[in-house]
């Protein structure tokens, strides 16, 4: 083994870049993941009874896309996804990128022998239980990664509300188990593998893509070139391997992904379906304008970003990054459903394991989630919906408001995700302009998820080249 080779594999490790004892924990956390999904199949059954009726599912806030889907994308009557088109709607193929709508194909092939009336359901059931698979990967590989804490970060993800609630709501548990084991695969330093699985996850999932830039940024100012090229390389050949059969073969399915994402109009959840109703409406009825706006503030995020990466008194940690880059997509964009908590989950316990600001996000998080459920059955039923009273009300006596919220209230929900994730950012950057304050390295430890970047020397660095440059002009006598 050549000494590039040791650099990259990690064959002389220090005391430091040693990973958690995992394996003693593992069984624990398996089950408890395990039970918390089958908690979050049971919170799913008074809707499965009905056939997952809309109003039924607002009221319990039981919601999924997957059983819809199955009928609606055509997959019950065996059209393929992107290579078959179905009418009915303004979308003519599978919205989803290829390695989901993969998986779609495959549980629709496993539900092949139930019969026609019972195969929708069986669709659902089978899928849920490979999302609950998916939940054990992402658990786990967050607890490897999170080095000797790795307990403690295990039992925060697999015990979340988030997870409870929102696992089989769609198929993101997809991305986030792949994403989970590409970071898992980077801190045990090998960077060709973490590529090939970052190329899957996005393959599976547009946020993954995301998290290049971090990782880019980190190598950079650590001097980590070949690690970066062997994960750049990974990323490309594997994302290439997936979705470059179905670009040649079925173009317009393929695409079918980006021009939906682009042609999309502002969601319940975003930030700009508050800001529409306090002076910013022209953006509703305008999508290019919408696009501009959510871009270009991503853009300006992501640039302090990079400065920050670049310019901290000491190289923050690589899901530090990885969770700031996140939000900084997250909070501008005309979309954020429900279930995108999952993809901050593991990244929010790796980049910040402190309860207070976690358990304040998880509850903004729920409130959230009855909130878009509880909106969307007043704007069904027509119904004026509760005020803020009469929703506490119901919610004390454990009931749903009848006939929903108002959008006052709704408004609210929204706001109490949007600043819980906000604050929970703001304290991450602190963390990053104080390391003596940041949990992990309260215990001499450097970066356990950072592999190549673990105790790496600075090579590149804005701070160091600033104060050069001081130390460069003469004093005047």
């Amino acid at each position: 083994m050549s000494a590039a080779d040791t650099e990259i594999d990690g064959a002389d490790e220090s005391p430091s870049r040693r990973h958690g004892p995992l394996t003693p924990f593992a069984p624990v956390l398996t089950g408890l993941t395990a039970l918390v999904c089958l908690l979050g199949w049971l919170q799913k059954r008074p809707c499965a009874s009905a056939n997952f009726d809309f109003i039924k599912t607002t009221t319990n806030g039981c919601y999924t896309d997957i059983y819809p889907l199955y009928y609606v994308r055509g997959l019950s009557d065996g059209k393929i996804p992107y290579f078959d088109s179905f009418a009915g709607t303004d979308i003519h193929y599978v919205e989803y990128p290829v390695l989901a709508g993969a998986l779609m194909q495959l549980v629709a092939w496993l539900v092949q022998p139930f019969g026609m009336d019972a195969r929708g359901m069986a669709f659902y059931n089978v899928t849920a239980l490979l999302l609950a698979v998916f939940a054990v990967v992402a658990v786990l590989a967050t607890a490897y990664v999170a080095g000797r804490r790795s307990l403690r970060a295990g039992l925060m993800v697999a015990l979340s509300p988030a997870l409870l609630l929102t696992a089989y709501i769609n198929w993101d548990l997809l991305a986030v188990a792949l994403t989970a084991l590409a970071l898992a695969a980077w801190s045990a330093r090998r960077p060709a593998l973490a590529g090939a699985l970052l190329g899957l996850a996005i393959a599976a999932k547009f946020y993954p893509l995301l998290f290049l830039g971090p990782l880019v940024l980190l190598c950079v100012r650590a001097g980590q070139w070949r690690a970066m090229g062997r994960l750049l390389a990974g990323t490309a050949g594997a994302w290439l391997l997936v979705n470059l059969p179905v670009m040649v073969f079925a173009w317009d399915g393929w695409k079918e992904f980006y021009t939906f994402s682009q042609g999309r109009g502002i969601d319940w959840g975003s930030i700009f379906f508050f800001l529409q109703e306090h002076g910013l409406d022209k953006a509703a009825s305008d999508t290019d304008l919408l696009n501009l706006l959510g871009t270009g503030t991503f853009l300006v995020l992501a640039a302090g970003i990079a400065v920050l990466a670049l310019a901290a008194p000491r190289r923050p940690r690589l899901p530090q990054l990885m969770f700031l880059v996140l939000v900084a997509f997250m909070l501008p964009n005309k979309v954020w459903s429900p279930q995108f908590v999952l993809w901050l989950l593991p990244l929010a316990v790796l980049a910040r394991p402190k309860l207070p600001a976690f358990v304040a996000w998880q509850i903004g998080e729920v409130v959230y989630f009855f909130g878009i459920w509880w909106f969307l059955l007043s704007v069904s039923a027509q119904t004026a919906g509760a005020d803020l009273s009469g929703t506490l009300s119901a919610v004390l006596s454990f009931d749903a408001p009848e006939g929903g919220i108002d959008q006052g209230v709704y408004h609210l929900a929204l706001l109490a995700r949007f600043v819980t994730v906000l604050a929970l950012a703001a304290l991450v950057v602190r963390d990053i302009l104080r390391p003596s304050g940041d949990a992990v390295r309260s215990d001499g430890t450097d970066d356990p998820a950072g592999g190549v970047l673990d105790e790496a020397e600075d090579a590149v660095s804005l701070g160091r080249w600033r104060d050069r440059r001081r130390t460069s002009v003469p004093v005047p006598s």
